[in-house]
């Protein structure tokens, strides 16, 4: 699992202005931030075509129709990789806010899916695109369903990570 920035200081603010705060501009600056650390992610290539695959973790409908639309397609979209938003989430998922690792990854079980359209072609490597890792369940649960749908996720790349999760600590 590889972070752009801390979440703390400029990195939280900036994350919770484009999240929480309709600053949609900033999908530019993150897309770009996600274009510059594709190649620099160790083991992760673009496919025959020179794609990069990414897929952008799901968000609760409430929350993504409040948003206006899913921040993490739009920080994908402007990096200029490929972009497959076909992961969603099943009704009852709640807001993992306060939740410890157990109980984030028991409110996310069983309770992600595959869109069947927009899928990469079979066997495409992909890298999974989330805005804040706190505890890691969404990325392992999110993960688990591509690996089992036959991608290759070669890396899980955040905007920014409430614990320690740089390559180099």
């Amino acid at each position: 699992m590889f972070t752009l920035a801390d979440y703390a200081g400029v990195g939280r603010e900036l994350v919770l202005a484009f999240k929480e705060r309709g600053r949609r501009e900033l999908a530019a600056v993150f897309g770009a931030l996600v274009a510059a650390a594709l190649p620099r992610l160790p083991g992760v290539r673009p496919d025959e075509f020179g794609k990069w695959w990414l897929v952008p973790a799901p968000s609760r409908r409430t929350a993504s129709r409040r948003r206006g639309g899913s921040h993490l397609v739009g920080t994908a979209r402007a990096s200029g990789a490929s972009v497959a938003p076909v992961l969603h989430f099943l009704p009852g998922v709640r807001d993992s806010v306060g939740l410890d690792a157990a109980a984030r990854r028991a409110n996310l079980s069983g309770r992600v899916r595959l869109r069947p359209s927009g899928l990469p072609p079979p066997g495409t490597a992909v890298v999974l695109l989330d805005d804040v890792v706190t505890t890691g369940a969404t990325a392992e649960v999110c993960g688990a369903v591509l690996k089992a749908a036959g991608f290759r996720v070669t890396a899980v790349l955040t905007l920014t990570a409430a614990r320690s999760t740089h390559p180099h600590g």
